[in-house]
């Protein structure tokens, strides 16, 4: 009798909804560095999205060459056996742009002020479409590489200004001594199918960025017809670390998306 009242029990849980059904898992966020940076540029959105339950992985952008840093983000992602959200920096917004290519897990885009390319177009290029950057005339002068090309880094005493203007000059300083270089390969490759064009994009940046200008910002959000588009006042290039809430709060809104 009694196992027959257990059963009866777990009949009447069910059918009133007591037990309650599986909860599909929340997406991992993917969060992809851009140039003259590394992952610790995404340490005040990594905590706001970590306490709200995200499984979050800051991946580590070679900065080599296109193709070769959209495989390696592309190998972490065939990886993953939850949906993913993708979100790229800067220059790591071309790299995303290519990596979720064939990726059925990646859900979203998110682009933190970010290059949206086209294909055949090279971050090189778009950022001389509109006047206002700051970070061509800010280079240090080319570094040879053993194989070819040459590596980039800013001026360390330019890095402030041309980089991230509303952070502390102190910040600044530490950043421009620990930045990792990214080759003119990579900034002259040209970008590939773009898979904004068939996976759903966000894009975030500030009004007073220096490193790519606004203009290009609103040109390359408007043409990539986002579910949404967050221009934060006063922010710079690197928006994810002086206004973090404001980035996570757009990395959880295409998490949750439907």
């Amino acid at each position: 009798m009694k196992t027959f009242a257990t059963v009866w029990a777990l009949a009447g849980l069910l059918l009133s909804g007591g037990i309650a059904t599986a909860q599909p898992a929340k997406p991992t966020i993917v969060l992809v560095h851009g140039a003259f940076a590394d992952s610790s540029s995404w340490y005040g959105v990594i905590p706001i999205l970590q306490r709200d339950g995200y499984a979050v992985i800051a991946a580590a952008n070679p900065l080599r060459s296109v193709k070769g840093d959209a495989e390696t983000v592309r190998a972490l992602l065939a990886s993953i056996n939850t949906p993913v959200v993708l979100v790229g920096h800067s220059y790591g917004g071309v790299v995303i742009s290519n990596a979720a290519n064939g990726q059925t897990n990646v859900k979203a885009l998110v682009y933190v002020a970010a290059f949206a390319p086209d294909v055949g177009e090279t971050a090189d290029d778009l950022n001389k479409k509109f006047p206002g950057s700051l970070v061509g005339p800010a280079l240090a002068p080319p570094v040879p590489l053993p194989g070819g090309g040459h590596d980039l880094y800013v001026r360390q005493d330019r890095f402030h200004d041309a980089f991230a203007p509303d952070v502390p000059a102190d910040a600044a300083k530490l950043a421009a001594a620990a930045q990792r270089p990214v080759t003119d390969i990579a900034f002259s490759e040209h970008a590939t199918e773009p898979a904004w064009k068939t996976t759903p994009s966000w894009f975030v940046y500030g009004d007073h960025d220096t490193a790519i200008p606004p203009k290009l910002h609103a040109f390359m959000a408007e043409r990539a017809h986002p579910r949404a588009t967050s221009v934060v006042e006063g922010a710079s290039h690197v928006v994810m670390v002086s206004h973090a809430d404001a980035v996570a709060k757009v990395i959880e809104d295409a998490a949750t998306s439907r």
